[in-house]
């Protein structure tokens, strides 16, 4: 009897470490990165490294599904919430939450967690850039243990997709306080949260470390661990991966797609992208941000200096095919992507036309422009972590040069670049945002600070036309897809006649993986967003994929 048990307990063992068609279980992934996450907590994060691991760590309401539909509810996969119904008048969704949905302290997950989230979003000293994406909310109900109804102040065509926004934090954990950012509190250091992995350790600017929750509700994660390691030299965090001592690198540069293909162990994962680089003028003073910016204020300058780069050369130079010039503040796979837009065209003639004309003449000493004795001068802020990014800077300083325009380049580590980049001290920014299958977050980076309510929160920078936002509101506000094209087509013309920055190019995303790795999606709005069914072939398991030891 005793021999039946345990063989019964072996087999029962066996299905439990190989989930038929979810994969196995077990295995350690390695991701590679240029910089840290910047906060665990997904209402507040800002960049890419930030998003991936806190995304792991708490499960929204719901996630939008693979066909990237925004608009209606049909394409939308249920997270804490399990249901929802839609009041008569269409400004209320009730969600019922999963009951056996768990913080990773064993705590149920409750409407009023649902209330919390919400409450952090809008504290303004929290700096959520998610405010305006939820400005429509009026409020949230608590109807009961596991109900939660939203009330919205008016229908829009994104409705529900706002709706992804929503991450619940545990109220019985998270306060709200006007005094203290909570990107500053033990909480967002160590976060309990209701994902798919629990945090684990955090050796910050080194290594965060994830780990599987075992009876999570929508069932265990196939991998055991989550690791990403902080490589601030791009070439060292590759050679990781040559090495195999690393399993992913999320951004492969053109330039080492030949190189990937020297290792038999690394293949490379490509996907249509959601980001897109941009040079952005400061329209503020980088000493003083209460002052407009000597040079930039002058919209004719920025459209010279515009029409001085070739932006098409510069993209066939670092990426030959792989990549897209940049149209404006999108990408090609948005819904109201425009490529038809008037776009200020590489013109060197009528740029040291138009220069001459402002006064900005050639001086015979030095082959730089100046008026009144002030040289056009200036310095470009680029991050360290992004090669792709830096080969543009040497080749636009370049093509500046020959009109006599000079552009001296400040590279700067990840964290001290973000850090700039926020302060507002530059002159100009070679930026990046990834963005969202939604156009909403236009309002985010490009949107005036001044309408409140979080536009503007990663606009840095602070760029402002009222006619720019105005277009941007009503076209998310109308039901009518036509419409609303119509009215983003708008606010992207006005950006671009406005030359608020020059729009550089959409990647192809390139990634170098790990063959071990069995992956069942690869999603183009999030990388990691369907990391839970990733698995670990036995076969080629490593020694760094032994299960911990540790709870």
């Amino acid at each position: 009897m005793r021999r039946a048990t345990l063989l019964l307990a072996l087999i029962l063992a066996g299905c439990a470490q190989n989930d038929g068609a979810r994969g196995p279980v077990g295995g350690t992934l390695i991701v590679a990165a240029a910089a840290d996450a910047d906060v665990l907590i997904p209402s507040v994060v800002r960049t890419s490294q930030g998003r991936f691991a806190s995304e792991l760590l708490f499960d929204g309401l719901v996630m939008l599904g693979p066909s990237l539909n925004t608009v209606g509810d049909a394409d939308f996969l249920p997270r804490l919430a399990r249901s929802w119904s839609w009041s008569s008048d269409s400004l209320t969704i009730e969600f019922a939450l999963d009951p056996d949905a768990r913080w990773h302290d064993g705590a149920p997950v409750v409407a009023a967690d649902v209330v919390r989230g919400l409450e952090v979003i809008r504290e303004p000293i929290n700096g959520s850039s998610l405010r305006v994406d939820l400005a429509d909310v009026d409020s949230i109900a608590v109807r009961g243990t596991h109900r939660a109804a939203v009330h919205f102040s008016r229908r829009s065509a994104e409705q529900f997709y706002a709706m992804t926004l929503i991450f619940p934090l545990p109220a019985h954990l998270v306060q709200v306080d006007p005094a203290t950012p909570i990107n500053v509190t033990p909480f967002a250091r160590e976060p309990v949260g209701s994902g798919p992995f629990r945090f684990a350790s955090w050796q910050q600017q080194a290594r965060l470390e994830l780990a599987a929750v075992p009876d999570h509700y929508r069932g265990r994660a196939r991998l055991d661990r989550v690791v990403l390691t902080v490589s601030p030299e791009p070439a060292t965090g590759l050679a990781r991966v040559w090495a195999g001592e690393a399993d992913v690198w999320e951004l492969l540069p053109a330039g080492d797609l030949d190189e990937a293909a020297r290792y038999p162990h690394v293949r490379v994962v490509t996907s249509r992208a959601f980001d897109y680089a941009y040079v952005a003028f400061n329209f503020q003073d980088a000493r003083d941000r209460e002052r407009p910016h000597p040079l930039f204020r002058d919209r004719e300058l920025r459209r010279a200096i515009s029409m001085a780069v070739d932006r098409p050369a510069l993209v066939r130079a670092i990426f030959d095919s792989l990549a897209l010039v940049a149209y404006g503040p999108f990408v090609r796979a948005q819904h109201t992507a425009d490529t038809t837009l008037r776009q200020i065209a590489a013109d060197s003639a009528r740029a040291a036309a138009l220069l001459d004309s402002l006064g900005w003449r050639v001086d015979a000493r030095d082959g730089v422009r100046r008026r009144n004795g002030q040289r056009l001068a200036f310095t470009a802020l680029i991050p360290g972590s992004s090669r792709n990014r830096e080969r543009a800077s040497v080749l636009m300083q370049e093509q500046l040069r020959r009109l006599g325009i000079a552009m001296s380049i400040e590279r700067a580590e990840n964290r001290v670049f973000t850090q700039k980049r926020v302060e507002g001290k530059f002159d100009v920014v070679f930026g990046g945002w990834l963005t969202t299958p939604s156009p909403r977050g236009v309002r985010g980076t490009w949107g005036s600070v001044s309408r409140g309510e979080g536009w503007g929160a990663l606009n840095d920078g602070r760029y402002s036309n009222a006619a720019f936002d105005d277009a941007v509101a009503q076209g998310l506000a109308v039901l009518d897809p036509v419409a609303s094209r119509r009215h983003f087509r708008e606010a992207y013309q006005i950006i671009l006649d406005d030359a608020a920055a020059l729009f550089l190019y959409e990647p192809r995303t390139n990634a170098a993986v790990h063959t071990r790795l069995q992956i069942p999606a690869w999603r183009s709005d999030g990388w990691w967003r369907a990391i839970e069914e990733w698995s670990v072939d036995p076969a080629q398991r490593l020694p760094r994929d032994a299960r911990p030891t540790t709870p």
